[in-house]
């Protein structure tokens, strides 16, 4: 199998779609991260939590007319299958939604130049072919479908140019990161560079679909050479204490670490988008962190939800929460220069004030939105 090109990285996506509606890398603990990812958690009793009861209470309206909706599966004839697989495939994957922007014959081509390694990644990993025509589709499908994303100041994303953002961070996995991606993409036809925890990048499998979809380290050589090259980059200052914490404690802000992702914006004298997402905190309502079972598998937290692991991988399927994206207005730091990266006071000012512009955002969306699920 050929191995695959090396492009220069800063490809830009495609035009944007207008769909959705407006309203390698050092792996060293001494590494620096723009985040604070905490290794573990600290034991504590299961919170009680009233609230639960009245989130599942929409749910079994919302959940029985979903399957309904769900669209029915043609016979696949073994006959035809082992004589055009790929044909078939592909015409299942458009059968069960996913849009490929493609017609059947080019999505067939294109998957016999994939399996020949005939294509191109960027000194990062980055695929943007595979990202825009699987990986992309497919969550869509996720987010116009099952989340139903309003999308919100998307004025504020820029067309061209650099630029940073922070965003709360939730949901017991990452989905919102990558939530946040194809929303990106369809408003402005620009890739997210995702800057994730060291952990995705030590997992098998985890690790290379990271990669191949854009995401590298948190830390600040990797944000400061996306930042350089025109790069849209997406940092989560939370990280596991945010994507971990209980569910008692939703929509509250936890640390955003000691800045360093305000020191690597100032340094490449980019925009900082305050950016906050509604909705991602009842996908997986986390009642405990189990953290001795998690010491036993090396992880941050060990995921205790109402249907995991009791319901096994059913338990997995993320609840159809109604999720708000919000875009701020952009915060300027070229008017400081980029020794302004080295005072700590600057820094510390600017990371309180995109918490704080996050958290008061978050706040507000709470307040207009009528239910978690409706």
């Amino acid at each position: 199998m050929a191995e695959a090109k090396i492009i220069d990285f800063g490809n830009r996506g495609q035009a944007a779609r207008g769909r959705r509606r407006t309203g390698r890398m050092p792996e060293s603990q001494e590494t620096p991260t723009l985040g604070d990812e905490d290794p573990g958690f600290e034991s504590e009793e299961v919170p009680q939590t009233p609230a639960l009861g009245a989130l599942f209470s929409e749910l079994a309206r919302l959940a029985s007319r979903s399957v309904r909706s769900l669209p029915s599966l043609p016979t696949t004839q073994l006959g035809a299958f082992a004589a055009d697989p790929l044909h078939t495939l592909a015409s299942l994957a458009q059968t069960l939604g996913v849009e490929w922007e493609d017609s059947l014959d080019e999505t067939v081509a294109f998957i016999r130049k994939r399996l020949h390694g005939d294509y191109a990644i960027d000194e990062f990993g980055f695929d943007p072919e595979f990202t825009t025509k699987i990986f992309l589709p497919v969550l869509r499908r996720l987010a116009d479908s099952w989340f139903r994303v309003e999308v919100r100041g998307a004025e504020n994303l820029p067309a061209d140019g650099s630029a940073l953002l922070v965003s709360n961070h939730a949901g017991t996995l990452p989905i919102d990161g990558m939530i946040l991606h194809t929303v990106v993409y369809d408003e402005i036809g620009r890739h997210l560079r995702m800057l994730g925890a060291d952990l995705i990048f030590k997992t098998p499998y985890s690790h290379d679909l990271a990669r191949k979809t854009g995401s590298t380290l948190a830390c600040q050589e990797d944000a400061e050479r996306l930042l350089a090259s025109n790069q849209l980059v997406a940092v989560f200052p939370e990280g596991f204490k945010g994507l971990g914490k209980p569910y008692a404690d939703r929509y509250k802000l936890q640390r955003f670490g000691r800045g360093g992702f305000v020191s690597a914006a100032l340094r490449a004298q980019v925009p900082i988008i305050p950016t906050a997402i509604v909705g991602s905190e009842e996908i997986f309502p986390l009642i405990a962190r189990a953290p001795a079972l998690a010491r036993m598998l090396g992880l941050p937290y060990f995921p205790i939800t109402p249907l995991f692991p009791w319901l096994g991988p059913l338990g997995m399927i993320p609840l159809p929460s109604k999720w708000i994206i919000q875009f701020g207005e952009a915060i300027t730091t070229d008017e400081l220069g980029p020794g302004a990266a080295d005072d700590p006071m600057i820094v510390f000012n600017i990371t309180d004030q995109v918490r704080e512009t996050i958290q008061q955002t978050l706040y507000a969306l709470l307040m207009q939105r009528r239910s978690a699920f409706f």
